[in-house]
């Protein structure tokens, strides 16, 4: 591949070259559109304070158009007054403007409404999609370019698209080559970048000349097998003359030394910066499970939580940091090998460790204790064999023959288990848990050992190492003193004082909607009314019905039969059967989560680009089992002709696991529309109608039949007894004449800002399900963070004109929700006005919906 640079900024297999300088760049992820404005600067700051040189910000499309053809840069969405302050703090930019970006963003950032446009296929080679990133391209490659390094700004590479290798694109050439002259045509002529979510390397950059790939690995932190998973794509980037750019990767930096030593020049571990998702902008996805919902409170562990409370490992942020300076250039430019030499390890170590081999001489082995134990290994030197001893969930960085006349020091640093943090003529810093070896030699003298106690902190141990004529002076620091960039000491955030509980309310007597409904002939969804993020309500007679299907519909469904709720159900699309016990007026409230960030296939809300809303609903008006009479394929694994005809997946037990095919006519009758529902499905197995094939999952058995379809069905599976229970076809009849009522999310925020009278009540609050009212709730003045305790209740909360976010308190209709605390949401100083204003709905269950208790700590801003 053909060098990549401007005049400042090259790719080279060193890394990032910035000026000519070559040096192994620590990334964290850090969003602006998860934090207010007024915290910018000072989160920066806390990020460039832990040694890190650069951030990475996703720039979310649907968070500036926020609907179509409108467009926000103002505010917190400023997001050239975000890069500008990064600037400011030093850090260096990695920009990803998308389009599509994951991120647990609501739809990966990609608008609700491109699904509406026919023909548009989203993330792909296609006019339609292309035209409409032009125009997003248009209006943020130019703020990324006007702030490129060399022209008064931080950014230093693009990354275009996100983890595409994960999507189905049909011709990724095409669509990167799209991409990269969009962003080539503004003027980008910093390096542009790919990143490989699964290590396709094709996948993820379309082979386009001029998009180097990058690469996100999420690997188990205890896993005895990333070094040599990790120099494997290290050697295959070399071989194209790249370095190994590591965009995303888990924060433990116990896992990020493990890496840099396998080959990695570039580490980014993803959401070292936590923050909050304000306002309808969560989204759903699988993370591993079908369906779960990400929570407001945006956090993973890293090293600042939500609201900026620095964590343990900020102080192995800053010695990670600290080494990576300490050696510069020859890290940079190290090549990486297996280690040898290491044995003995009396803990669960690596399965194959790796040695970086320095610039100019030297030596940096990574040897990891993967175990909660502290152990002991040993590493053979010149010396002999020398012990390393392992602090729990650690990796040691051993140095060996490192010469010190670079630093102004003389002789060479033999080996020191102990990290090494800076050099200079002064001596030598070191940073350890455990008690460390340190050998030095100096020319024509014998080497000098020195085993060094482990120092406390605030104490650290100091030393005067003599080989004949020459001494060095020797410092070992506690990790959490080792200092910022700056010289200014490291800080982790004291516990958290205790929460104040807040009993008082008022209760509002306010609208909670402004029943201003239109009629459609079908419910349409969400989107096609106008509610990219929000609410929709339905309402339609069933007078005469006794049970009807919902096909498609996402994401909370709040249902009631004659006014009375009736049950929730967060299914992610999945098809819900719900009887009608005689009830003559149906409603349903359906409140958007957020969209797809994924692409799953197992569930139909799971689905990039895939709708909101109530979906279709269906009268059932007959039912027929058609478990029996199939004919059973068995391919080769069977003797004759004519094929055995069986129940639906029953055959022979000695074929286990062995495919199979049944199949059989269904009695349609070429008018209606049916269900088959595959009760007990165990499996995903493959479904043939008329010909034409699909995926059923047993998160979503059921099959749709068009008027017409199912006149010859195939299902195709793994022969297993009783993977499948029974067969039922459904014959449907559209419910139709509905009136809706859209509330998009201003209209929700126009409701919360209305004044009314009240009345004063004391918490705990009981709710009939269904019920929906207002509360203001006083809030002691600062920052706080709120926690919300009870059952069978949702919360929205505002204040300051702004949307906080949502929780779901105790509810067996409630999913598995993922990313953070799923029952905090923060208030920022500068949005508290005093008062939180909160939304509460009752659900339907089998206990009585109860706001038990709301608290508020102050929290760090």
């Amino acid at each position: 591949m053909t060098d990549l640079s401007t005049a400042t900024v090259a790719l080279r297999p060193t890394g990032l070259v910035l000026d000519g300088r070559e040096e192994a760049l620590l990334c964290a992820s850090l969003f602006y559109f998860r934090l207010p404005r007024e915290v910018w600067e000072a989160r920066l700051a806390q990020v460039r304070a832990t040694g890190y040189r650069a951030i990475d910000v996703y720039l979310p499309w649907n968070f500036h158009e926020t609907s179509p053809g409108v467009w926000d840069f103002e505010g917190r969405r400023d997001v050239g007054a975000f890069l500008d302050l990064a600037h400011e703090a030093g850090l260096l930019v990695i920009a990803r403007p998308g389009p599509y970006i994951c991120s647990e963003w609501d739809g990966g950032a990609l608008p609700a409404w491109l699904a509406l446009e026919e023909g548009l296929e989203l993330r792909q080679a296609e006019p339609r999609f292309l035209a409409q990133v032009r125009g997003w391209f248009d209006r943020a490659i130019p703020i990324l370019a006007e702030r490129q390094w060399g022209r008064g700004g931080g950014v230093v590479a693009v990354q275009l698209e996100n983890e595409l290798d994960f999507f189905d694109t049909r011709d990724r050439t095409a669509y990167m080559t799209a991409l990269r002259d969009m962003a080539v045509g503004h003027g980008i002529d910093v390096p542009l970048i790919a990143c490989a979510g699964q290590g396709d390397l094709f996948g993820a950059t379309g082979g386009v000349e001029g998009v180097a790939p990058a690469f996100n690995f999420y690997p188990d932190d205890r896993s005895a097998f990333i070094e040599p998973e990790v120099r494997r794509y290290a050697d295959l980037v070399a071989d194209r003359g790249l370095p190994l750019l590591i965009t995303e990767t888990n924060r433990s930096h116990a896992t990020l030394r493990r890496l840099l030593c396998s080959g990695a020049t570039l580490l980014a571990p993803y959401l070292q910066a936590s923050g909050y998702d304000f306002g309808y902008t969560p989204s759903v996805g699988n993370w591993g499970d079908p369906g779960g919902f990400m929570t407001h409170d945006y956090d993973f562990g890293g090293y600042l939580s939500p609201v900026g409370e620095s964590r343990a490992q900020a102080a192995e942020a800053r010695v990670l940091a600290a080494v990576a300076r300490t050696l510069g250039p020859a890290l940079a430019r190290a090549t990486t090998t297996e280690a040898e030499g290491v044995h003995r390890v009396s803990v669960t170590t690596s399965s194959s460790p790796s040695r970086l081999v320095l610039d100019g001489g030297g030596t940096l082995t990574g040897v990891p204790n993967l175990t909660e134990e502290p152990g002991t290994g040993w590493i053979t030197t010149a010396l002999g064999e020398l012990p390393i001893e392992l602090a729990p969930r650690s990796c040691a960085l051993v140095v060996q023959d490192l010469p010190l006349a670079g630093f102004g020091l003389p002789g060479v640093l033999q080996f020191a288990n102990a990290d090494l943090v800076g050099a200079d003529q002064d001596g030598l810093q070191f940073a350890s848990r455990v008690p460390s070896t340190v050998a030095l030699a100096a020319d024509g003298e014998i080497p000098v050992i020195v085993d060094l106690d482990a120092p406390a902190t605030g104490e650290p141990k100091r030393h005067t190492v003599r080989a004949g004529s020459t001494a060095w002076e020797v410092v070992v620091l506690h990790p959490e003193d080792v200092p910022a960039p700056d010289g200014t000491a490291g800080v982790i955030s004291p516990e958290p004082p205790e929460p104040e509980p807040l009993t008082a309310a008022t209760r509002l007597d306010l609208e909670t909607r402004t029943g201003e409904t239109e009629a459609h002939e079908l419910p349409p969804t969400s989107e096609q009314v106008g509610v990219y993020r929000g609410r929709t309500h339905y309402a339609a007679s069933v007078a005469g019905l006794t049970e009807l299907l919902v096909e498609g519909a996402g994401d909370i469904v709040d249902l009631a039969l004659d006014g009375r709720a009736a049950g929730t159900f967060a299914r992610f699309g999945a098809t819900v059967r719900v009887p009608l016990r005689g009830a003559e007026a149906f409603a349903a409230t359906v409140e958007t989560w957020g969209h797809a960030n994924f692409d799953d296939a197992r569930l139909p809300g799971l689905a990039i680009g895939s709708p909101r809303g109530l979906g279709r609903v269906w009268s059932v008006v007959a039912s027929e089992d058609v478990t029996a009479l199939w004919t059973v394929d068995g391919g080769d694994q069977w003797a004759g002709d004519p094929a055995p005809l069986r129940t639906l997946g029953g055959w022979s037990s000695t074929r286990i696991g062995l495919p199979a095919t049944y199949r059989r006519p269904l009695p349609v009758d070429g008018v209606s529309h049916y269900a088959l529902h595959l009760d007990g499905l165990a499996a995903p197995c493959g479904v043939t109608v008329d010909g034409a094939s699909r995926i059923v999952s047993p998160e979503d058995p059921w099959v749709h039949l068009a008027p017409g379809e199912g006149r010859e069905l195939a299902v195709a599976l793994p022969h297993w007894p009783g993977s499948i229970g029974a067969a039922t076809l459904l014959r449907l009849e559209a419910v139709r004449a509905w009136e809706v009522e859209p509330q998009p999310d201003d209209a929700i925020l126009a409701l919360s800002r209305k004044d009314g009278a009240g009345e004063s009540i004391a918490l705990p609050l009981e709710l009939d399900a269904g019920e929906e009212v207002w509360l203001d709730v006083a809030v002691p003045s600062g920052g706080r963070s709120l926690r919300f305790a009870g059952e069978q209740i949702r919360i929205s909360a505002f204040t300051g004109g702004e949307l906080l976010g949502r929780v779901w308190l105790d509810d067996p209709a409630r999913p598995r929700f993922t990313g953070g605390d799923p029952g905090r949401l923060w208030v920022p100083g500068s949005w508290n006005t005093g008062t939180v204003r909160l939304l509460v709905r009752g659900t339907a269950g089998d206990r009585t919906p109860r706001l038990e208790r709301v608290t508020a700590a102050p929290v760090p801003e």
